[in-house]
C-alpha cells in the first residue's frame, strides 16, 4: 500500500490518502497537547506507543465482537484504516468522576459513579468542543435519532469491554473518549484511537487505592514523563493479547 498526499493533520495524528480510495494511512505523532493545544511538547516514542496500543486494543475489542475501522498496523508509527464518514463528535464514557466532570459538577475526583455516564461533545476547536445533548445534535443536523439509537448502545458495549480488558491488566478505566463513523456500506464503526491520550487509566496493581496515573494526565498536570506510563500500558496489553491468542508484532 502506497502512502500519497496528506489529507489532514491533527494534534496527535496525520492522515494520508493511499492508492486504494477506500483505505487511509494514519501516522501517529510524538506530540502531546493539553488545554486546547496551549500546552504542547514532543515525547520521543509516543507515536510508536500509541500506534501499538490502539492496534492491540482494537484487536482485543474485535475478539469481543466489536469492529473498528482498523485494517492493520504497517510500521512502528502507522496503520491502515477504512475510510469513514465520521460524526464530528467526541463520545465520552465516565465510570469514575475525574477531570472536567468534577469541575463542571463540583464533585470530588475519584467518586465512583452509580452507573456509567455517556456524554457528547461537538468537535469544534473554536468553541472548545462544547458539551451537547441529543436534542442539540439532532437540531443541528449532526446526527439523527436513528444514529444516536446506534451510537449510544455501541458506546456502552465498548465501555463494558474496555472495563474488562483493563481490569485484566490491573488498571481502572476511569473514563475515555472515542469517535465513530459510518463505512461505505453504512455500518457504524469505532474509529480514531484508544490510547492513554484518550483514556484516564489508574494503576491498581499494588492494591493501595492510591491514584497512579498511566495516562496523559501526567502531562496535563505536570506530574512527569508520559513515556514510562505508556510503555507500561503497552506491555500489559501485549501480554494480555498474547494470552488470548492475538498476534502482537
Amino acid at each position: 500500500m502506497e502512502k500519497l498526499e496528506k489529507l489532514y493533520e491533527g494534534k496527535a495524528k496525520q492522515l494520508y490518502a493511499t492508492d486504494d480510495p477506500d483505505i487511509l494511512w494514519v501516522e501517529y505523532k510524538n506530540t502531546a497537547t493539553a488545554g486546547d493545544g496551549e500546552k504542547k511538547e514532543d515525547f520521543t516514542g509516543k507515536g510508536r506507543l500509541n500506534n501499538l496500543i490502539t492496534t492491540i486494543i482494537f484487536d482485543l475489542l474485535k475478539a469481543r465482537g466489536i469492529e473498528s475501522h482498523l485494517v492493520k498496523r504497517v510500521n512502528d508509527t502507522a496503520q491502515l484504516v477504512r475510510k469513514m464518514d465520521m460524526f464530528p463528535l467526541e463520545i465520552v464514557l465516565r465510570n469514575t468522576a475525574a477531570g472536567h466532570f468534577c469541575s463542571r459538577l463540583g464533585v470530588e475526583e475519584g467518586l465512583p459513579l452509580k452507573e456509567p455516564v455517556l456524554e457528547y461533545f461537538l468537535k469544534n476547536d473554536d468553541l472548545h468542543d462544547p458539551f451537547v445533548n441529543d436534542d442539540d445534535l439532532v437540531a443541528l443536523g449532526v446526527c439523527t435519532r436513528e444514529d444516536l439509537a446506534e451510537i449510544a448502545p455501541l458506546a456502552r458495549k465498548i465501555n463494558e469491554a474496555l472495563i474488562d480488558i483493563f481490569a485484566k491488566i490491573d488498571v481502572k478505566l476511569v473514563d475515555f473518549k472515542i469517535e465513530m463513523g459510518r463505512a461505505s456500506d453504512g455500518t457504524l464503526l469505532l474509529a480514531d484511537e484508544i490510547t492513554p491520550d484518550s483514556c484516564r487509566l489508574w494503576d491498581q496493581r499494588d492494591h493501595s487505592g492510591k491514584v497512579e496515573h498511566l495516562d496523559k494526565d501526567l502531562f496535563r498536570r505536570g506530574l512527569g514523563s508520559i513515556i514510562p506510563a505508556y510503555e507500561e500500558i503497552e506491555s500489559r496489553l501485549a501480554e494480555l493479547a498474547k494470552s488470548e491468542g492475538i498476534e502482537v508484532a
